[in-house]
């Protein structure tokens, strides 16, 4: 029977325990390794989702049936690689990154995977380029993984734009623990994207190390 330090996580999920798991229901194949590792390689920041929280993509998108995906925050494509793995072949992702470099490495781990034809590389201010694909919704899901300041404009654009049973997914969700923060512009934005989720869509915060809300469009 679990108790509330179990249930939190904090008693079996030993280091050990997450290495076992990962290696059986989350291991890399060459594309993937070599996404996950381009940021150190490219000298980019190591921020993108790990492994878990890839898988938890895929299969989301998987069981949710999802042809038309929209990714804020591509970094070197390691999430997007797992969400393009869930598509059909004739589905179709756009993914939205600020920085030139970044979209560079990006396209060349999705040519290196065989997925280019899936994914589209929008490079520039998410605000903007999400404005000029409006017309191609409605969406089946939308994952946020930019900036934490904005989290509640790019909420509320997926709630306007996603299918209903479409899903919102939004890393970094307890914003390095500085969400309940009452003197932090950028938190205040978060919880906004909490509270407007909330009301949207019918919502899970799961509790990944980093938080992962998840929605379903009502």
């Amino acid at each position: 029977m679990a108790d509330s330090s179990s249930r939190q996580g904090e008693r079996y999920a030993t280091d050990a325990v997450l290495a076992f798991v990962r290696r059986v229901h989350a291991p890399h194949d060459e594309a993937l390794q070599r996404a996950f590792d381009a940021p150190e390689r490219e000298g980019m920041p190591a921020i993108q989702v790990g492994p878990d929280e890839g898988k938890t993509l895929m299969l989301l998108l998987q069981l949710a049936g999802a042809r038309r995906v929209v990714e804020i925050g591509t970094l070197a494509a390691y999430s997007t690689l797992w969400m393009a793995r869930a598509l059909p072949e004739d589905g179709k992702l756009w993914t939205f990154e600020k920085e030139p470099k970044h979209a560079e490495v990006a396209r060349a781990n999705l040519e290196a995977a065989g997925l280019a034809d899936r994914v589209e590389v929008r490079v520039g201010d998410a605000i903007q380029g999400l404005a000029s694909i409006e017309a191609e919704g409605p969406f089946d899901a939308v994952f946020v993984d930019a900036d934490k300041g904005r989290y509640d404009r790019y909420g509320a654009w997926a709630a306007a734009h996603l299918r209903p049973g479409g899903l919102l997914l939004g890393d970094n969700a307890y914003f390095f623990g500085r969400l309940a923060d009452e003197d932090d512009e950028a938190a205040a934005a978060m919880r906004r994207f909490h509270q407007q989720a909330a009301r949207d869509f019918e919502t899970v915060c799961l509790p990944t190390p980093d938080g992962l809300l998840l929605g379903r469009r009502i």
